[in-house]
């Protein structure tokens, strides 16, 4: 089946550049747009897409308000929020990640990396950009917002292993060349530690990581 996406963002000719660019794909197609955050709620509850292509500045209801409305509703547990926004600061990459969101890229990127980047958060997987890694990275430097060690209890040693590389951005093939196993027991790990953490997505992983010192900048 093919991905489904719902476009958010206030601007009708972003939304229809990205629809006609999407759709030539087979793999993946529009089923809804939203001009603004409270009409992208109502139609995730409608449609349940597999992906919310999110815009941060929008009128009435802003794209971190709605990314923490979707993320926080239990109807909405599978569908996952891609940020897409020309407005990559450290604030918003922070609020973006502890709402919910899976993924940050700038409206710069290539059309050929955007839907990679789709793909990848279909997946399951975390998507940030160069620059919103670097600033979550500042972010956790400048301002710490510690959740307690005990959190991590329920993880195995090679659980927190595999999380501690999961928050330094390896990938499951890497991750797996360092601790001599195969991809698919990375991947187990990985799923393992986000059901025990109630983490979504690798993204959260991240968070919870530097959040409670498992991993440091």
């Amino acid at each position: 089946m093919p991905i489904r996406i719902l476009l958010a963002d206030d601007q009708a000719l972003l939304r229809t550049t990205f629809r006609t660019l999407i759709d030539t794909h087979p793999d993946m197609e529009v089923v809804a747009e939203a001009a603004d955050g409270e009409q992208a709620l109502a139609e995730a509850r409608t449609h349940h897409p597999d992906i919310v292509l999110m815009d941060i500045r929008m009128p009435r209801v802003d794209g971190l308000a709605a990314t923490n409305a979707i993320c926080g509703d239990p109807d909405l547990t599978a569908t996952r929020v891609l940020i897409l926004t020309t407005f990559e600061t450290d604030e918003h990459v922070a609020q973006a990640l502890r709402a919910g969101a899976s993924g940050f890229l700038g409206k710069d990127v290539s059309a050929e990396t955007l839907l990679e980047g789709i793909r990848t958060v279909a997946a399951g997987d975390a998507l940030l950009s160069p620059a919103a890694t670097r600033t979550l990275i500042r972010r956790f430097i400048a301002t710490p917002d510690p959740l307690p060690a005990a959190k991590l209890d329920a993880l195995t040693t090679r659980e927190s292993e595999v999380v501690t590389l999961v928050a330094e951005g390896k990938d499951n093939t890497e991750i797996a060349e360092q601790l001599f196993v195969s991809p698919y027991t990375v991947r187990t790990h990985v799923q393992r530690a986000m059901n025990k953490l109630h983490a979504r997505d690798r993204a959260q992983l991240v968070v919870i990581a530097y959040r409670t010192g498992l991993a440091r900048p």
